[in-house]
């Protein structure tokens, strides 16, 4: 899924991420996951971490997870690698992600 264009990826400031988006963010199941795989293991590409679903769909979910701040994307070849902003999300949004976290280890697989 990495980027066939020069359009760089958008990043928002975390400053600019409310809090009902963050939580929109972590709501569906497909997204959790994702997060968690990256909290897992660091630096996966989107193939390695995407959802059971169409392409437009995963596409649409790591794009909902960049704008809330959460992920982190960079084209590597022909790869597009994703990364948390943990350390960012934590101190504007503290507990937030270590709750999604637990919750989403209960979740079945």
């Amino acid at each position: 899924m990495a980027s066939r264009t020069a359009t760089p990826l958008e990043h928002p400031a975390l400053e600019d991420v409310s809090f009902p988006e963050a939580l929109e963010a972590l709501r569906d199941p497909h997204r959790l996951a994702m997060v968690a795989a990256l909290a897992r293991e660091p630096g996966q590409s989107c193939g390695a971490i995407m959802p059971p679903v169409s392409k437009p769909a995963a596409s649409r979910h790591f794009k909902i997870l960049r704008a809330a701040g959460l992920l982190k994307q960079w084209d590597s070849g022909t790869q597009r690698l994703n990364a948390l902003r943990r350390e960012e999300f934590d101190a504007r949004f503290p507990g937030l992600l270590d709750l999604a976290l637990a919750e989403a280890a209960r979740l079945p697989d």
